[in-house]
């Protein structure tokens, strides 16, 4: 995927979406923090603890490697909070990277508990390698639901993302369930496998059987360029 892109192109497919969720009384901000991210998550009383992924006590963030985003309502209450952050997989695969337990913890061997597993069987996981853009974390206030939410979340991610890394894939995990309620399609996501990651981090008491979700590079900058309109 060319590095080069068009910052008056991204630009505009951003404003698309930030007018679009200005128009549901949501306020969107950008920050790099993640200390601060995850004091403003924990505050949160109905949003699950952050994951491992994104806190910087299991797994730091260097600088211009990630970002968080979150959308205050009118009365300035955060509603909805997301986060992303870039992983360099040039010698390995998202597959090697998640079952090494190297996703959720700078230093396996001494952070992660002896139980702590993850196995990926998601076939394109091997495949997916280079500059990966993971996104996750996403919470939104249960008043927004309903509303289009979903779509301009996602979206304002991928063109931050888009702008900030130009990466050959963006990928998340979701859990089955956003599939079956058909959260899943409201997001976006082009491509979802079973077996993204059968998961269990014993001190964080997360047992799960994830999706695995992805677009490739060349996807985000169609996405980014074609001229659609957020709803």
């Amino acid at each position: 995927m060319r590095s080069v892109f068009d910052p008056l192109q991204v630009s505009r497919f951003l404003r698309v979406y930030d007018d679009a969720a200005a128009q549901k009384g949501m306020k969107l901000s950008i920050g790099f923090d993640f200390n601060e991210y995850v004091a403003i998550t924990r505050s949160l009383e109905t949003k699950r603890p952050t994951e491992p992924i994104f806190r910087p006590d299991c797994s730091p963030i260097k600088s211009g490697e990630g970002y968080w985003m979150i959308g205050a309502d009118q009365n300035n209450e955060v509603a909805l909070v997301e986060a992303a952050r870039l992983y360099d997989l040039q010698h390995s695969n998202l597959a090697e990277h998640l079952e090494s337990l190297k996703a959720f913890y700078a230093d396996p061997v001494r952070q992660a508990h002896p139980r702590d597993r993850c196995t990926c069987t998601a076939p394109s996981a091997r495949n997916i390698r280079g500059k990966v853009a993971y996104h996750g974390d996403f919470w939104l206030r249960k008043d927004f639901r309903g509303q289009g939410m979903p779509k301009i979340m996602a979206a304002v991610l991928r063109g931050i993302s888009f702008a900030m890394w130009a990466p050959d894939f963006v990928c998340g995990l979701a859990g089955h369930w956003t599939l079956d309620k058909g959260v899943l399609g409201q997001y976006g996501h082009t491509h979802h496998e079973s077996g993204g990651a059968i998961l269990q981090l014993v001190e964080e008491k997360i047992t799960e059987d994830n999706l695995l979700v992805w677009l490739t590079g060349e996807e985000l900058r169609r996405l980014v360029y074609r001229h659609d309109k957020a709803s």
